[in-house]
């Protein structure tokens, strides 16, 4: 018979005394870190301890005594729940303030390189209705919230409310539930009749809603995208079983083209996966084009259905003007580092080649190197659109393609640009940069924590030249981070 665990204790009246990653705050308790989510700097609260190791804890806020002095109201119902923007509560300098901190701390703890002084961070244009992607799952069974649950009648069993179907997002810790969105603050607010009225066509006709573990149910997933030229692109992914289904989709797809006629783009998906990738499986377009078109300067981009794309449109731009800026202008504290022009450049996870064509007017040329082969055709199409004509894409897998036989048959590059997963790049592809000798290596990292691990061994040959921190997705702990690395001369 297994010993009865202690409970772990309540602590009253402690005060939150800084943001830590991933969105949580911390403060220390008996020479241990303790992380709770939802808190500013400030806060005075009990909070319940809920797991506890050696050298830190995690906790939940039970009651606020006080709340701090920098808190803000947070603008969206679902705020507290939905895990989507955990720093709503924090004013948007403050936000900014600490990511630049973060970014700072992570290049100094984890890279241990000389650093020059960061360049402050470049807010976002927009802090509401920014993206121009969102993704809604969809479940027979939603998520109760804990006020939810407390407000039901004794005569009304949990089960007959989390039978109710709902389309939002998924719940951290409870993967077959969805918690039901009303409205959302991230994008034009086109998207949330789409998704609402979606909901109640569906519940008014008797479609069946997909049940994660049972691995059934006809709505399984909407996918939402605008353009800055005006378009919509939406996805509905189904899940049809062996009574069929393809009639109800039909009908659910044609109430959304005779209701929204902004919707340039109407696609669909049979997924019979257990997950809701679907970057494998054959699209169907039921009305209106296969792509969208997004706008950026004077260039033009193909957006289909499997294409990557920055969420935040025209913060985009800013970090793509970042990057230019960094790969082509002269460095003024020395001649060494400087470019015979024009270079070549090597663009490494090139995506949809976005940045590769964004550069490439003012390159020799660009060669542009990506996993996914249909975001290679739309990088070559993107360049057709553009009538730009020294762009080279190949596709495959990064450590693979980009070898010492490549290099040598392209030539050696001037210039790499890289914008890995977050994952960082792996140690074949920096060992083969090293090889490489660019003059200079402008990489972009959606997290700085493993872009400080690559940092540390290009520390070797390079030095950090500048740091920009960009700011694309406002009211999370997410950051984008440019740096500029100049090749040491004896």
């Amino acid at each position: 018979m297994g010993r009865n665990k202690k409970p772990l204790p309540l602590l009253e009246g402690v005060t939150i005394e800084a943001v830590a990653a991933e969105g949580k705050s911390l403060f220390h308790w008996n020479d241990m870190v303790v992380f709770v989510p939802w808190c500013v700097p400030g806060d005075v609260c009990d909070v319940q301890l809920r797991r506890k190791k050696h050298s830190f804890a995690e906790g939940e806020v039970v009651r606020f005594v006080k709340k701090s002095d920098v808190r803000t109201e947070p603008f969206c119902q679902h705020f507290g729940v939905c895990g989507g923007c955990k720093w709503q509560m924090l004013p948007y300098d403050a936000q900014l303030r600490m990511k630049q901190q973060q970014v700072e701390d992570q290049l100094r703890r984890i890279g241990k390189v000389e650093l020059p002084p960061l360049r402050p961070i470049l807010g976002s244009v927009k802090t509401r209705e920014y993206r121009n992607k969102l993704d809604f799952g969809c479940a027979n069974k939603r998520y109760l919230t804990k006020e939810e649950i407390a407000s039901l009648s004794p005569l009304t069993p949990h089960s007959s409310e989390k039978d109710r179907p709902a389309i939002g997002f998924h719940i951290t810790g409870a993967f077959d539930k969805i918690l039901p969105i009303e409205k959302c603050h991230l994008m034009d607010d086109l998207h949330n009749e789409i998704r609402n009225k979606t909901l109640r066509y569906a519940t008014e006709h008797g479609l069946s809603f997909f049940d994660l573990r049972e691995q059934k149910g006809l709505l399984r997933d909407l996918i939402i995208r605008n353009s800055a030229s005006g378009e919509w692109l939406v996805i509905v992914q189904f899940h049809y079983d062996e009574t069929g289904g393809e009639t109800e989709a039909q009908g659910l797809l044609q109430h959304l083209a005779n209701t929204f006629p902004q919707i340039t783009s109407l696609m669909y998906v049979d997924n019979q996966k257990c997950n809701d990738t679907y970057g494998d499986l054959d699209i169907q377009l039921f009305k209106g084009q296969d792509h969208i078109t997004e706008l950026m300067e004077d260039l033009r981009f193909k957006v289909g259905p499997k294409s990557f794309y920055q969420t935040n449109t025209e913060q985009a731009c800013h970090l793509y003007s970042v990057v230019r800026e960094l790969a082509f202008t002269p460095l003024s504290e020395s001649v060494k580092g400087d470019l015979q022009s024009p270079p070549l450049i090597y663009d490494l996870y090139t995506g949809t080649g976005t940045i590769a064509n964004f550069v490439a007017r003012r390159a020799r040329k660009v060669v542009g190197i990506e996993y996914v082969p249909e975001a290679i055709e739309d990088a070559k199409e993107n360049s057709r659109l553009n009538s730009i004509d020294n762009t080279l894409f190949y596709a495959g897998d990064m450590k693979d393609i980009l070898t010492d036989e490549f290099i040598a048959q392209h030539g050696r590059p001037d210039v790499i640009i890289t914008d890995p997963p977050r994952a960082g790049m792996h140690p074949d592809v920096v060992k083969t940069i090293l090889r490489a000798a660019p003059e200079r290596i402008v990489y972009v990292s959606c997290n700085p924590a493993t872009q400080a691990r690559d940092l540390q061994v290009l520390d070797e040959d390079y030095r950090v030249a500048v740091v920009q921190p960009v700011d694309m997705f406002p009211h999370t702990p997410h950051v984008e981070n440019v740096v500029l690395l100049v090749k040491k001369h004896d």
